[in-house]
């Protein structure tokens, strides 16, 4: 235990005098005595605990910097990961931009001998006249179809071509649309229907006028030659008439095939 403090005191104590003394009053004897008081103190925590503390409240906070620390080191990491990605994928890109580049240059989609190309199909304008379902059979073997018309853009093209190809106003070309299956329902050869959004009917047309025949018009023909007003220039005919027709397939690559155009 901690020794007491010690506390001086200043006590004096003063004899009685005697009989027949002097009436001088003689200085009292002076004498000291020791007083021990108790100071109470506060009780004390070991030493180890407030040392302890502090390398405690030091080792959290050093914790807390090497997490951000490492924390840190990995963002930059991830950062230069994403950069070093990116590049990587620009570069990949104009690789496959080249190369498509030179594939188109050096094998471009072409038609054979005899057809039209115009975009990715290949197109085939008759001279010679027959039936819709001959002209048909004709474009199948040699692997197409009767033309089926996708798009305006398209219907501009066959059109326009057919200013040049027609001999005379009623000199027209089959296309691959008819009603034979059902009156009134227009499909096109892979029996997909019609789109009324692209029709290109002229004036009345379909009509199916049955003065040359009496099983009406199921089958339909195309052309103007003197060009048609908003490309209007359809017009259903008997299928059995003859007529030129147009053929439509895929453009292709091979050594058969003519230059692209």
């Amino acid at each position: 235990m901690p020794e007491a403090d010690v506390l001086y005191s200043d006590v004096k104590f003063t004899r009685a005098r005697e009989k027949g003394s002097e009436t001088t009053s003689l200085p009292p004897d002076t004498t000291y005595s020791e007083v021990k008081l108790s100071k109470t103190q506060p009780p004390t925590e070991p030493r180890g605990s407030q040392q302890s503390a502090v390398p405690n409240e030091r080792s959290k906070v050093t914790s807390e910097r090497v997490a951000l620390v490492l924390l840190s080191l990995l963002l930059a990491a991830a950062v230069i990961a994403l950069g070093v990605t990116i590049h990587e994928n620009a570069q990949t890109m104009k690789e496959l931009q080249k190369l498509k580049k030179n594939l188109t240059d050096d094998s471009c989609l072409k038609c054979e001998t005899g057809w039209e190309q115009h975009g990715g199909q290949c197109y085939y304008f008759s001279t010679r006249r027959s039936s819709w379902e001959e002209s048909r059979s004709f474009c199948q073997s040699e692997g197409g179809d009767l033309v089926k018309i996708d798009s305006r853009e398209e219907q501009s093209f066959l059109e326009k071509t057919l200013r040049e190809k027609m001999d005379v106003a009623d000199d027209k070309f089959w296309i691959g649309l008819t009603d034979s299956k059902t009156e009134g329902e227009w499909l096109w050869v892979d029996d997909s229907p019609l789109n009324t959004r692209l029709s290109f009917w002229l004036n009345i047309e379909p009509d199916n006028w049955t003065g040359e025949d009496p099983d009406g018009e199921d089958c339909v023909r195309m052309g103007e030659k003197g060009g048609a007003t908003d490309l209007k220039c359809w017009f259903d005919k008997s299928c059995k008439a003859s007529q030129k027709y147009i053929c439509e397939k895929e453009a292709e690559t091979g050594e058969y095939m003519v230059s692209c155009v």
